[in-house]
């Protein structure tokens, strides 16, 4: 598989390179036009606004990498208001929602209680739109410490290791931060693969 970046250089070229062509070819068939110094304007408007997303989605994956590989990977929690809005809602694969950057802290920090080497080290699949990104990887740990049941007590530690795909969609603001997170993996597979 290409390296993302190189991928990602190469589509922002050719996006560029197409332009250039679209922008030319107009030229040519409007030269004699009335119109054609609008259409021009209007074409060159439209590719700086190609560049400005992509330049704008790139970063947010950019930045979406380091939220997974070393953010939340090595619990670096401080660095959560890099990616995340103050007042984030978060959308669980188990159904439940949750609102403020404090409350995803801690509903993260709950995954490595019992699983304290849980890590995302890739992301196969990165794509974007607009002020939305997509995101796939590999959620792998082991359960080693006990878990809380929620009821007071724990459930002992199988020493099972987890491995399975997850998918996370990032709405991002204009600050650079997501304002909504959609994360989604198979719990039920989770809860087996751990022995529960």
């Amino acid at each position: 598989m290409k390296n993302f970046k190189t991928t990602l250089k190469t589509s922002s070229i050719l996006t560029f390179i197409t332009a250039i062509i679209i922008v030319f070819n107009s030229c040519e068939r409007t030269t004699n036009s009335s119109g054609s110094q609008s259409e021009l304007d209007s074409l060159r408007n439209q590719v700086k606004e190609l560049t400005k997303t992509n330049e704008l989605i790139t970063k947010n994956l950019v930045k979406f990498d380091t939220l997974d590989f070393n953010v939340f990977s090595k619990r670096d929690w401080a660095r959560f208001h890099e990616s995340h809005a103050e007042d984030v809602i978060v959308h669980f694969p188990d159904g439940h929602t949750t609102k403020g950057l404090k409350k995803h802290i801690d509903d993260m920090e709950a995954m490595f209680v019992y699983a304290p080497d849980t890590r995302i080290k890739e992301h196969p699949i990165k794509i974007g739109q607009g002020n939305m990104t997509a995101v796939t990887g590999i959620m792998e740990g082991t359960f080693t410490k006990p878990m809380p049941d929620g009821k007071g007590g724990f459930i002992q530690p199988t020493g099972k290791k987890f491995k399975l795909p997850m998918a996370t969609i990032g709405i991002w603001k204009e600050d650079g931060t997501m304002s909504e997170e959609y994360l989604f993996w198979d719990n039920q597979s989770y809860m087996k693969q751990i022995g529960l």
